[in-house]
């Protein structure tokens, strides 16, 4: 069972939210915050498996409780919800540890899917959100930057890069390329080095740049 604290100032988003993870049998909410210094609280207290954060919060926001959780409490991964109002976070929210992002306005599904894959190591962006960061990515780095970024990787580590970008755990890659989860550990160290980002969520949105998502 994948154990969740659910983070949003606005009831009713909290609730609708709440009722799209309670159709996955493998995922509970444990808690609920309405605000990011409630959410870390709560984080200590249940040590979930996910905190999903909503960025706008009062008293503390999302991505400065995203970055307390990181420190504090590594074991728990976190997943943003954003609107496309948020586009002058996203820059941000990756240096804090968010593994995900997550469209409020989009499919549902998503959330869920979302939060499978935080869950497991992997990182996850909605397929609009990506396209949004990339957008606004590229209009300060042309394309080829990206391209040109991972010919410094082998033609495997570029497989993984692109499976990484695609929201797939370790454990997921192993399964897809044939190889022990230990050895995917390694690329995926070898990747951010050699990339040099700090995360899954920043190699995955170069992965998406360079267009190298399997289809």
């Amino acid at each position: 069972m994948i154990r969740v604290v659910l983070a949003d100032d606005e009831p009713v988003v909290r609730f609708g939210v709440k009722a799209v993870l309670a159709t996955a049998r493998d995922i509970e909410v444990v808690a609920e915050a309405e605000n990011g210094r409630e959410a870390v609280d709560l984080v200590a207290r249940h040590r979930p498996d996910v905190a999903v954060l909503d960025i706008r919060m009062p008293v503390l926001d999302g991505l400065d409780a995203a970055a307390r959780i990181r420190e504090l409490h590594p074991d728990t991964k976190t997943l943003v919800l954003t609107t496309f109002a948020d586009d002058a976070y996203i820059s941000r929210a990756l240096g804090e540890g968010a593994a995900g992002f997550v469209l409020k306005t989009g499919d549902p599904q998503e959330i869920i899917s979302g939060v499978r894959a935080v869950a497991t190591g992997g990182a996850f962006l909605s397929p609009v959100v990506a396209r949004r960061v990339v957008d606004q990515l590229s209009r300060a780095h042309p394309r080829p930057l990206a391209t040109q970024r991972i010919e410094v990787l082998t033609a495997r580590e570029r497989e993984v890069l692109g499976l990484v970008g695609a929201g797939l755990s370790n454990a997921e890659i192993a399964a897809r390329i044939h190889v022990v989860e230990g050895t995917v550990k390694v690329y995926v160290s070898t990747i951010l080095r050699q990339l040099g980002v700090r995360n899954r969520v920043q190699a995955a949105i170069i992965a998406h740049e360079s267009g190298i998502i399997p289809g």
